[in-house]
């Protein structure tokens, strides 16, 4: 029988808290899965408290993980979160960069202030994260880094600043993918559907938009952060050692139809 997929690897989540307790967002959902097999994970979140619910998670499961405050939007923190981990486990294989906020309006009504920090937040955060990755996992022989953008990239509608960072996202992946692929890194995306998490319903989605979501759906039915997680745990593995560079939808199907269009 085959051990857990991530035995011995070392893995990083970033917005592995989540804004509802005992909600099941994508960070959540990936840093269990991975814990599930056998990767010891560090927990990074703005809120530590968020992320000793996901770490407590996780020790019920009989895994093992710690937790780290941390704002990646600054170089030092993403400096201190690696360093964390090597000091914790001695090395760095996996970082699932998952932070992220929304940002809605168009060009014309957006304030500057919320296009600065969206992309602040959702691509620089990224970069920085990766920049003291990267130099752990060269040391480490290699690794996966996953990044999560979203459908909203290829079919954007009145989210303008979102859809433009994640976007940027799609071609940081591409970029670090050839840029790293030497060092044995492969580097991935997932693009998220419109999954119900925790960001979501504490928004106060109403039950009508969430029945036409999930309807929108070519398969009828609704996502979570479990397939989020599973398409990071699976982008993590070594079930994924010969694909780099690729964007992942996990929509199911919404890609594939037009607005107003059912299946």
């Amino acid at each position: 029988m085959p051990g857990p997929r991530l035995e011995g690897k070392v893995a990083i989540v970033t917005g592995a808290g989540s804004q509802v307790d005992d909600g099941i967002g994508n960070g959540r959902a990936a840093a269990i899965l991975m814990a599930r097999e056998g990767a010891r994970v560090l927990l990074v979140d703005r809120k530590p408290e968020a992320a000793d619910v996901t770490r407590l998670q996780i020790l019920d499961d009989g895994g093992e993980a710690e937790v780290f405050a941390a704002d990646v939007t600054y170089s030092a923190a993403c400096e201190a979160m690696v360093a964390k981990a090597m000091d914790l486990w001695g090395r760095l294989d996996i970082l699932d960069n998952n932070v992220g906020i929304g940002g809605g309006g168009t060009v014309e009504t957006v304030e500057e202030a919320l296009w600065d920090r969206v992309m602040e937040v959702n691509v620089k955060g990224m970069m920085l994260a990766s920049k003291h990755a990267v130099p752990a996992m060269r040391q480490s022989g290699g690794g996966s880094i996953i990044n999560v953008s979203s459908i909203a990239a290829m079919r954007p509608g009145r989210l303008t600043p979102y859809a433009a960072s994640k976007g940027a996202v799609i071609s940081l992946t591409y970029a670090m993918a050839v840029d790293h692929a030497r060092d044995g890194i492969r580097v991935n995306c997932v693009a998220p559907g419109p999954v119900y998490t925790p960001m979501v319903y504490a928004a106060g989605m109403s039950d009508e938009l969430r029945e036409r979501r999930r309807d929108a759906s070519l398969l009828r039915i609704e996502g979570t952060g479990w397939d989020i997680g599973n398409a990071v745990l699976f982008l993590a593995s070594e079930e994924a050692r010969y694909i780099t560079g690729i964007v992942l939808p996990v929509d199911g199907g919404v890609l594939l139809t037009s607005p107003g269009r059912r299946g």
